[in-house]
């Protein structure tokens, strides 16, 4: 034991040598921690107490889940905790997610693609109104190379109703209504510094889009919205000085839209071309490096700040939240799922590209069917050239409905979002072909956030195998019940856990002996 003499009676704090007590000792983040020699000279122990100065071989000052990730990300966004909740998109990432993370001082953002203008536009007002005044939310903003009009609307919903948060995702070049949501309002504040009135985190998964967003705006995209009127010539003079976002959200093996990489891979290699575009360009502050893909476990979270994150977006997981715009038999799909039941499938948004996205396997064959729509419009040009066996298979056994009727559906969906693809698709059999295929693959999703019964093995669920890992980890505790599952539960939870396996890998490199339940931190209902 070991005794700290006072003025009254003597305070004891125990010593921990054995590995038990070690673990115990370990978990108290919130305290300073002691190493000691034991009697012998060559065991390392801890106390977490008062203590002798002479015993002190080293002092760990407390860890808090706050201080995991950069100082200046929390300063910047004014929130607590250095932590996103993605934007699953079509509203799974709904408004009652954002408002909770807002609420709980860290980030959240609504998930607007997908979803035609006058539903992003009502929640655009809901958060608004709901959330006045604070500035740590946002609203996504998708490239959409197939409807850059609808691109272009939503950002300047998003700059008009002063959404101080903006995501950019699935960009693989700058386009006018990325580099407009970024410069618009851009002004110096009195000290001679760039203000934005809109911040962006850009999420990527490629070191060349990295680079893109790390870059001032090029020249030719800023002349010519000067030239549209859309900025003044102050704004592209400021833009051409900063980063298009100053927040870079590296995208590893996430659900969804994925390159698949490994974070632990791809993370060093767009920090460290972060440092090159900065010198470069001799930018006045920081530009931030965030984590995303693969974190479902505070194992994942702790390793993703130990490679240098500033922040952590979490996405895939928070689909069985209470908040989640999911049905419940989606919901439960995913609690069901383990690391290895995903595949990659095509992507409505980018069908014709060839772009694939990561999708929930188990349970579904959304993957299967949806390839084989993709097999077809690759091997043909007009739904008419179609093998009549293969077109009969594919109006049977993926869309059934035949052909003709899934036009006439996908006709009048056009007709209200956008009549100019009509047109379009009127002049040209291969585009027809591929707003048929696209119905299927749009459908999907939306029969998973319904819970259409009828086409459950239809279902379309991003997933990544970050979900199996958190379904193995919460199971056996409150979590393991979709109904315990809040945004800011999970949150706090997974911030928690980093914090706690963060402290033993400290202790670990000190020479401290540690079991393996000291790696180990069991989620509760409430963090």
């Amino acid at each position: 034991m070991s005794v700290l003499a006072a003025s009254g009676p003597s305070v004891v704090a125990p010593d921990a040598f054995t590995l038990d007590e070690i673990a115990a000792c370990a978990r108290r983040i919130r305290e300073p921690v002691h190493l000691v020699g034991g009697p012998d000279g060559r065991e390392l122990g801890l106390v977490c107490g008062p203590v002798p100065p002479d015993r002190v071989l080293a002092t760990l000052p407390p860890l808090y889940p706050e201080w995991l990730g950069g100082r200046t990300f929390c300063e910047a966004h004014g929130v607590r905790f250095p932590y996103v909740a993605g934007e699953m998109a079509n509203g799974i990432a709904t408004t009652a997610m954002v408002a909770a993370m807002a609420r709980a001082d860290m980030l959240g953002f609504f998930g607007a693609g997908g979803l035609a203008y006058p539903e992003v536009e009502r929640a655009v007002h809901t958060l608004v109104d709901e959330l006045g005044e604070r500035r740590n939310w946002g609203v996504n903003l998708i490239h959409s190379p197939a409807e850059p009009e609808l691109e272009s609307r939503v950002a300047e919903l998003l700059v008009r109703r002063g959404v101080p948060l903006v995501s950019a995702s699935a960009y693989m070049e700058l386009t006018p209504a990325v580099v407009w949501c970024s410069a618009r309002g851009l002004r110096r504040d009195a000290g001679g510094g760039v203000v934005r009135r809109t911040r962006m985190l850009a999420k990527v998964s490629r070191p060349e889009v990295a680079e893109r967003f790390l870059s001032p705006a090029p020249a030719g995209l800023l002349d010519s919205l000067v030239a549209q009127g859309r900025l003044t010539r102050e704004e592209a003079e400021l833009a051409a000085r900063v980063p298009v976002a100053e927040d870079i959200t590296v995208e590893a093996d996430s659900g969804g839209h994925t390159d698949n990489r490994p974070l632990s891979v791809l993370l060093p290699r767009i920090a460290a071309l972060r440092d090159e575009v900065c010198a470069r360009y001799g930018y006045r502050r920081p530009v931030r490096i965030g984590a995303a893909g693969g974190l479902g476990t505070p194992d994942a979270v702790a390793a993703a700040f130990a490679l240098g994150a500033s922040y952590v977006v979490v996405g895939s997981v928070n689909q069985t939240a209470v908040e989640a715009g999911l049905s419940d038999e989606a919901k439960a799909m995913l609690c069901d799922a383990d690391i290895a039941d995903v595949a990659m499938a095509p992507a409505a948004d980018m069908f014709e590209l060839g772009v694939k996205l990561q999708v929930l396997a188990r349970g579904t064959m959304f993957a299967q069917r949806a390839g084989r729509l993709h097999e077809a419009y690759r091997a043909y040009d007009a739904l008419e050239r179609i093998p009549p066996v293969q077109r009969a298979r594919l109006e049977r056994e993926v869309l059934r409905a035949s052909f003709d009727e899934v036009w006439q559906r996908t006709r009048a969906f056009w007709e209200r979002r956008d009549p100019s693809e009509i047109t379009r698709a009127e002049a040209d059999p291969k585009h027809k072909m591929a707003l048929v295929f696209r119905w299927y693959l749009g459908s999907s999703s939306r029969w998973a956030i319904d819970g259409e019964a009828s086409r459950r093995t239809d279902y379309q669920i991003w997933c990544g195998p970050s979900m199996g890992s958190f379904n193995r980890w919460v199971a056996g505790t409150p979590l393991a019940d979709p109904a315990n599952r809040s945004v800011v539960g999970i949150a706090l939870n997974l911030l928690e856990g980093a914090a706690v396996l963060t402290r033993a890998h400290q202790l670990r490199s000190h020479g401290v002996p540690l079991p393996p339940e000291a790696f180990a931190y069991a989620p509760c209902e409430a963090a």
